[in-house]
């Protein structure tokens, strides 16, 4: 499902019309994006939770020539599904 398709079935289920529902789908994502992008955690119970993880600098190698290099800090964005959506998925 692509986002349009999202904000179609948003729209048919919420009695919104599809323009209205795009906002809104457009609007969550922003804050999610704008929270997360601050280092806050995002909380969505029985959907899931996303964090933000720090990566250490670390060694790796160039896989072409195998010399060893330095592969900086980073932080990166993880998703941990909740309950509701494991228990959707599994039933399946």
């Amino acid at each position: 499902m692509r986002k349009p398709e999202l904000a179609a079935a948003i729209a048919e289920q919420a009695d919104l019309s599809k323009d209205k529902a795009s906002q809104v789908l457009n609007v969550i994502l922003e804050e999610i994006t704008a929270s997360v992008a601050k280092g806050d955690d995002v909380t969505l119970v029985g959907f899931g939770s996303f964090t933000v993880r720090e990566r250490a600098e670390r060694t790796g190698k160039n896989p072409q020539t195998g010399a060893p290099l330095t592969i900086p800090a980073s932080k990166n964005v993880s998703f941990k599904p909740g309950k509701g959506l494991k228990d959707a998925v599994s039933s399946k």
